[in-house]
């Protein structure tokens, strides 16, 4: 005890505190989201996340470039297709947004990890995520068509489908699907515990994916549950996911600590679109420092639990990491 014990002694020099640093981040941290969209040589800037772009396939491939350039290890890619139907039919076309992309990444950037979202709602005429009946969003058979579309991701060379759409029972609908195609060692990366949150309006601005009607509280878990969350992870990791995630993170750090701590596989955190506009906003107009927050935010991240942290900083972060 005091006077005895002195905490300050460790923090005194900056050398020792790096050294007993308890949390430490890296690039190999990272997965960084990228939106495709239809056309050639398009770079169209989203205005509610600065320095994030929807972009066509030619000019993915050269984000995908400097992504791998800058030690970050994974993307995630997202889907803007140009034609729409009820039926979601993009997302498990053979030639959809998304399969031509991972095609093209994948010749021009073997090495990087290309995970792809499994979901209808970019790619369906009403923004929902699965098939409709009056008004309702369809589970059961919504499966198959959630089922097909990641079988035609990883047939394009896709390394890893992520499926974000919350219907019951998807991640075992996916890992039978792929196993039934020759694609039992591609591993699964489920939304496991994804919370119908309002920190997506600017991914749904980015996107194109609002719902026309509604919302998505009748399979996005509510904000207000934590032993559900528990329950959600405990049912992907029996249906086969290999890493599940969280999200949003920042309003749900217990949650990624409470996943963590009670669950033996790798866990992914989702830095949403709403996170990272609130920075960059606060940021413009002199109010915080956006280095300094955007570093303090992802060791917060990691602090409690993740593994993997999918976030639109990680090019940003990476700049500050790589000088270090």
């Amino acid at each position: 005890m005091f006077p005895t014990a002195r905490p300050r002694r460790l923090r005194y020099s900056p050398v020792l505190r790096e050294m007993v640093r308890e949390t430490s981040i890296s690039s190999s941290d990272f997965v960084y989201p990228l939106f495709v969209t239809f056309g050639k040589n398009v770079k169209r800037p989203i205005e509610s996340m600065p320095g994030c772009f929807a972009e066509s396939i030619d000019v993915t491939v050269s984000s995908a470039r400097e992504v791998h350039s800058l030690g970050i290890p994974a993307i995630i890619l997202f889907g803007i297709p140009e034609h729409k139907d009820e039926q979601g039919s993009g997302a498990y076309a053979h030639d959809g947004i998304i399969q031509r992309a991972v095609e093209e990444i994948k010749h021009a950037v073997p090495e990087l990890f290309v995970i792809t979202d499994v979901c209808l709602c970019e790619y369906t005429s009403h923004g929902h995520c699965g098939l409709l009946e009056n008004g309702q969003v369809l589970n059961d058979p919504t499966l198959e068509l959630l089922a097909k579309a990641a079988v035609s991701h990883v047939r394009a060379g896709a390394d890893m489908p992520a499926p974000s759409d919350m219907m019951d029972g998807r991640v075992a609908a996916i890992r039978a699907a792929l196993d039934a195609g020759g694609f039992s060692s591609v591993p699964v990366m489920s939304y496991a515990v994804k919370y119908s949150s309002a920190f997506y309006g600017p991914f749904r601005e980015a996107a194109e994916s609002t719902p026309s009607f509604g919302d998505r509280k009748s399979h996005q878990m509510d904000p207000a549950n934590r032993r559900e969350a528990m329950k959600e992870a405990a049912a992907d990791i029996e249906e086969g996911a290999d890493i599940i995630m969280v999200k949003p993170a920042l309003s749900y750090l217990d949650i990624i600590s409470d996943v963590k701590c009670a669950f033996n596989v790798p866990v992914a955190a989702y830095n949403v679109s709403g996170e990272y506009a609130m920075v960059h906003a606060a940021a413009r107009l002199g109010w915080i420092d956006y280095d300094k927050v955007m570093m303090e935010m992802l060791i917060s991240i990691k602090r409690a639990g993740a593994d993997l942290i999918l976030t639109y900083f990680a090019k940003d972060a990476a700049k500050i990491l790589n000088q270090a």
